[in-house]
């Protein structure tokens, strides 16, 4: 029996338990590997300034730190290629096993980079490499969980069912901010000298734990139905090998570019939240490991807001949810740097709470949305170098250039108010642009 014919016979409860768990799956893979992509933002923001970088201004420091940190979204959109390529040509379980393995070896070797005091700058050399490794990772990771979820789950449940693997980002965030968060309450000497390399070595044991999950996910059966068809097509046309992935994307580089600049700041806010936002209320006066504990607590809280986003787009279109959730974070950007500068914890978690619960509306559908625009044979990789060029764009520069910009303006966060703003009325343009894909046929070959 042909898998497209396997997968119209296969009754609904099947379908459904076997959409459960892929589903599950891909969350918890998801989390480990932004356990490991995140705990570095985190670190980027208290540690390496003084780690790799001492000696200079603070704010010098904090913006060379956050270079380090732009490198690993510069090879985000590589490892989309590379692992798109090959998960639309193999398939997407394999990739996500590989991809697991290289943010696993990489996240516990930068818990072993000697600081500055040891191997001067080539402590700092040897981290923007393993953090390009870790982009590479994520690149390929994103896109194989996302379809995995997506091709598994029925029509009217899309959204729902991939924003679990967005839902990993806010829950890695809190793993990896609650494992450094409790190390920062060692000594500073200690804590700078050994303490936040923990969290990274931990790396290595979570590595085993997804690998166990990963190893259990059944193909995606919208994938091999897809392939099993071109075959026979190409058996019955006397054709040649398959089409490049990335060609057949580049021949349509209009969804490829929509899909970029619609969802790039929705990752700038989300990178800012994380990393700019921590130091500013830290330099602030803020305790240090209480302004950890309160983002941790609001990625907590936010996570349920990433799948009620998903599920709120499944019924009203991933559109007018994405659009309300930057309207409504444009509105609340002054109000945020208010309660930052509190120098209040309670009023600190408000502000990270708050901007994270209007980010997750945004960030929920995101997944659906960016997938749904790319045919089958080439979805992984459409979808991949959309959603990572996306991060590049709207996350891996968005640190350095915001701790810059509020280093020029005299430490004042209107300039960063301004600039932030800006990249939310341009991803709102390109989200109005771009069609509302929630009924597109999914188990189309091509684009």
């Amino acid at each position: 029996m042909s898998q497209i014919s396997q997968l119209q016979s296969m009754d609904a409860g099947t379908r459904r338990r076997e959409a459960r768990t892929v589903i599950a799956s891909s969350y918890l893979g998801s989390t480990i590997e932004y356990y490991d992509f995140l705990l570095y933002a985190t670190a980027a923001a208290v540690v390496f300034p003084k780690v790799f970088f001492s000696g200079m201004d603070d704010w010098v420091g904090v913006v060379a730190a956050y270079g380090t940190f732009a490198a690993g979204y510069v090879a985000r959109p590589l490892g989309g290629i590379i692992f798109g390529h090959f998960g639309d040509k193999l398939g997407r379980k394999g990739m996500l096993i590989v991809s697991m393995l290289m943010m696993g070896i990489a996240s516990t070797l930068i818990g072993l980079v000697p600081d500055a005091s040891v191997a001067g700058p080539w402590g700092a050399v040897l981290l923007v490499i393993l953090r390009v490794f870790q982009g590479i990772a994520v690149g390929g990771e994103w896109g194989g969980a996302a379809l995995m979820a997506l091709e598994h789950s029925e029509s009217g449940r899309r959204g729902f069912a991939a924003s679990f693997v967005n839902a990993g980002a806010p829950t890695g965030a809190v793993l990896g901010t609650l494992v450094m968060g409790a190390f920062s309450a060692l000594p500073n000497a200690q804590f700078l000298a050994w303490g936040w390399r923990v969290p990274f070595l931990l790396s290595f044991v979570l590595l085993g734990v997804g690998m166990f999950v990963r190893l259990k996910v059944s193909e995606s059966p919208i994938f091999k139905a897809a392939l099993e068809q071109e075959i026979a097509e190409q058996a019955e046309e006397g054709a040649g090998r398959r089409e490049i992935p990335l060609l057949q994307v580049l021949r349509r580089p209009k969804a490829l570019i929509f899909t970029m600049l619609a969802g790039a700041a929705g990752f700038a806010l989300q990178v800012v939240l994380a990393t700019f936002s921590v130091t500013y209320a830290v330099s602030k006066g803020a305790d240090r490991q209480g302004v950890l504990y309160a983002f941790a607590a609001a990625s907590f809280v936010s996570i349920i807001f990433v799948v009620m986003g998903g599920r709120l787009s499944d019924k009203l279109g991933r559109r007018p949810v994405m659009i309300g959730g930057l309207l409504l974070f444009i509105a609340y950007l002054v109000p945020m740097f208010q309660l930052l500068s509190s120098n209040n914890i309670g009023l600190i978690f408000v502000a990270f709470a708050v901007g994270l619960m209007i980010h997750s509306t945004l960030f929920g559908p995101l997944a659906a949305f960016v997938s749904e625009q790319f045919g089958t044979t080439s979805r992984y990789t459409g979808a991949s170098l959309g959603y990572q060029l996306a991060t590049l764009l709207g996350a891996g520069f968005t640190p350095g250039i915001v701790a810059q910009i509020f280093k020029d303006s005299g430490q004042n966060t209107s300039s960063v108010v301004w600039y932030l703003a800006i990249m939310s009325v341009v991803s709102i343009v390109f989200i109005l642009l771009t069609r509302e894909p929630k009924n597109n046929d999914l188990e189309a070959v091509r684009s």
